[in-house]
């Protein structure tokens, strides 16, 4: 894709799909596989949780997500301080 392709098209022109309209998409494919509710901010804190979990790069993910410290970004995709400490302590070299 070039930087200015749009991830999720219109069926309706040349232009995206507006956020009502994923949210729409988002939620009916949740309901199909037993989802209760699924949205846009879902899939971001999924990517978040997704990218940490990889790349294990806080600074980096706060930095993408705008955040202004790295306990909010860890809080905001759902990682306790409790499992940083345990991986922290777990960890030998």
């Amino acid at each position: 894709m070039n930087d200015n392709d749009y991830l999720l098209k219109s069926l309706r022109g040349s232009n995206h799909i507006k956020r009502s309209q994923a949210w729409k998409i988002l939620n009916e494919a949740a309901k199909e596989v037993g989802v209760s509710e699924c949205g846009c901010h879902s899939t971001r804190k999924t990517f978040g949780y997704f990218f940490n979990k990889k790349y294990k790069d806080i600074a980096l993910l706060q930095e993408i997500f705008n955040h202004s410290h790295p306990s909010v970004t860890l809080r905001y995709i759902g990682i306790s301080q409790d499992l940083v400490d345990e991986a922290v302590d777990d960890f030998s070299l």
